[in-house]
C-alpha cells in the first residue's frame, strides 16, 4: 500500500469536505443493456417529463471561466440543479421568457430585478428566490464563493422540501 493511500484511510479528504458542506456525492449507476436495437420510447413516456423545477439568471457576457465555475458549482449539487435553465439578461431584460417554476437562482442585482419585472407577483410568491453574486465577484473572493455555496445548498433544501 503507498503512503498516499495509507493516509487517506476509509475516508478520503474530498468526501469530508463535500459532507462539511452538506454535498452528497453522486455515484454512477451501472447502466441496464436495452432490451432490443429497435427499442424506441413510447411518445406517452417522452410527453410525461416533467416541467423543470430551477431556473438559473445570470449577466449577459460572461466569460468562459464564469460559466465553467456556475457548471461545475451546480453539477456539484446535483442534477436537478445542473440541468436548470440559464437564462442570460442583458440590458435589464431576460434574453427569453422567464418560465414559472418551483425555485430560481438569481446571480446579481441587476438580474434580480428583471426577474421581479417579468414575473407575476403570484409566481413570485410561490417561488424560492435565491440571489447569489454575479460569477465574475464569485471568482474574485473567497467570500463571494461561500455565499454562492450557502445559496446553492438554500436552493437545494427549498427543491427538495417541495418535492
Amino acid at each position: 500500500m503507498s503512503p498516499a493511500s495509507a493516509s487517506r484511510g476509509p475516508v478520503s479528504r474530498r468526501a469530508r469536505v463535500l459532507r462539511v458542506l452538506g454535498v452528497t456525492p453522486l455515484v454512477r449507476r451501472a447502466a441496464a443493456a436495452p432490451q432490443g436495437a429497435d427499442h424506441v420510447a413510447e411518445p406517452s413516456a417522452v410527453a410525461s417529463v416533467p416541467s423543470a423545477s430551477c431556473v438559473v439568471l445570470l449577466p449577459d457576457g460572461g466569460g468562459a471561466r464564469e460559466l465553467d465555475l456556475l457548471g461545475r458549482a451546480l453539477a456539484a449539487y446535483g442534477p436537478e440543479l445542473a440541468r436548470a435553465g440559464r437564462i442570460p439578461v442583458k440590458d435589464g431584460r431576460p434574453a427569453t421568457p422567464v418560465p414559472p417554476v418551483r425555485a430560481y437562482l438569481v446571480f446579481g442585482q441587476a438580474q434580480a430585478h428583471a426577474l421581479g419585472r417579468e414575473l407575476p407577483a403570484a409566481v413570485m410568491n410561490q417561488a424560492q428566490i435565491v440571489l447569489a453574486d454575479e460569477p465574475s465577484q464569485v471568482l474574485a473572493s473567497g467570500a463571494g464563493k461561500r455565499r454562492l455555496w450557502t445559496a446553492l445548498r438554500q436552493l437545494r433544501r427549498a427543491l427538495a422540501e417541495r418535492a
